[in-house]
């Protein structure tokens, strides 16, 4: 009977881990189709100009990640206060329908304001999906779990590239709301975390956001936990979306396709996922694991800034090597994870990774007035070197959370 039981769980944790590592690989091909499919949509509602292209494709993933920032905290805290899985079901019937629209808009502020949708709905799946496989899966292992869901979540860059390059930006965006709603249907067999239930039975606040803020040393763990994943946003988000800009300033031998940059991008970072994974499982510990991925980025970086005169194909080369380097998300996500307590774990894991998203507006804000001032390439350096400062001393202020039992909650006072 005892064997049977165990076989079960085992299957049901494996089929967790499935589902979620499908919702996170559908998650970032509706998360990315718009940096994929930025220049040929805007022409495409009559934007030509270059310089209007990048102007409005700019405002649009803004919006987009002001969405990710708002959806981040209304998600988490649905997490924490009624569960993880009616946050998969909602976040995921919102994108869909938000990626259907997509395909009809005419004009950017039409554009923009669904866009923003979509990235409320997007906001929820990662946090909700990472939070259920850390709390069902031992301790030792939760990292192998974790691991295998940004493996495989991050191939959606690269079936996004592929359907846009062949199909068109319209259906596009129809492709990602049809692979949402067949992921509801598969969401369907899911089941609740023992240990969200074991606090719902409980009097303990949960999903209070605002006690993220109330407490000094509760409110510097979450601010770290955020500023530890800003160099990866960075780089997919100036880097390799304005790579046609980056192209011109370092003279490419050829137009370098943004497209075609976030693909090799995710596939480096999927390779560089599985690396960090397995590092930090066998050195037991996930502050290493991150020192080093953080230090290897900044080289990667050189290496793209200083590539004068490359062609297409360097271009790609680099573009995975940039994403190896800064492979280290799902290591990020559960460092946040493991941070807190069972009451306030979704409401942290959703909003840290959507608090990065968002926080390429200020990363770009910054980025532009340095542009302005030191020219696009030395702007990229400068923005590069202070993120990964920032991202280094943060690391150094948490705590390694190798191994660490996950049963417990945060009092507050």
């Amino acid at each position: 009977m005892a064997t049977t039981a165990a076989r079960a769980g085992n299957r049901n944790v494996i089929f967790l881990v499935i589902v979620a590592a499908l919702g996170y690989f559908v998650d970032i091909y509706d998360l990315l189709i718009f940096s994929i499919v930025r220049v040929e949509s805007l022409k495409g509602i009559g934007i030509t100009n270059p310089a209007d292209i990048t102007s409005s494709g700019t405002f649009i993933i803004n919006v987009q990640m002001f969405g990710l920032l708002l959806g981040g905290i209304v998600w988490g805290i649905v997490g924490d206060k009624m569960g993880r899985i009616k946050v998969l079901f909602g976040s995921i019937l919102l994108y869909s329908i938000a990626n259907f629209a997509n395909g009809f808009v005419q004009d950017v502020n039409t554009y923009a304001a669904v866009r923003f949708f979509a990235g409320i709905g997007l906001a929820g799946e990662l946090g909700a999906g990472i939070t259920l496989v850390s709390e069902t899966m031992s301790k030792e292992n939760r990292g192998y779990g974790t691991m295998i869901v940004a493996v495989v979540g991050l191939f959606g860059a690269v079936l996004a590239n592929i359907v846009a390059k062949n199909f068109g930006w319209q259906n596009a965006y129809f492709v990602g709301g049809g692979l949402g709603l067949l992921l509801l249907l598969l969401r369907a067999g899911t089941f609740e975390s023992g240990m969200f239930k074991d606090a719902e039975k409980s009097d303990v606040s949960r999903g209070n956001f605002l006690s993220l803020f109330t407490d000094r040393k509760r409110f510097l763990k979450y601010v770290y936990c955020i500023f530890l994943g800003a160099p990866l946003w960075f780089v997919v988000g100036i880097l390799v979306t304005l790579s046609p800009e980056f192209g011109i300033a370092l003279k490419a031998k050829d137009v370098l396709s943004a497209g075609d940059g976030v693909l090799y991008t995710y596939i480096g970072i999927s390779v560089g996922d599985l690396a960090a994974g397995l590092l930090a499982q066998a050195t037991r510990s996930r502050r290493l694991t991150m020192l080093v991925f953080l230090l290897i980025s900044v080289v990667s970086v050189a290496i793209y800034l200083t590539s004068t005169g490359m062609d297409s194909t360097k271009f790609l080369w680099i573009c995975f090597f940039m994403g190896c380097t800064v492979g280290y998300w799902a290591t990020f996500v559960t460092i946040a994870s493991e941070q807190f307590g069972t009451n306030l774990r979704a409401t942290v894991t959703t909003t840290v990774p959507n608090f990065v998203r968002g926080a390429l507006i200020p990363i770009t804000w910054a980025f532009l007035y340095f542009k302005g001032e030191f020219g696009m390439i030395n702007a990229g350096f400068i923005m590069m070197g202070i993120l990964t400062a920032i991202s280094l001393f943060s690391l150094s202020q948490l705590k390694e959370t190798f191994g660490k039992d996950l049963n417990y909650i945060d009092e507050f006072i």
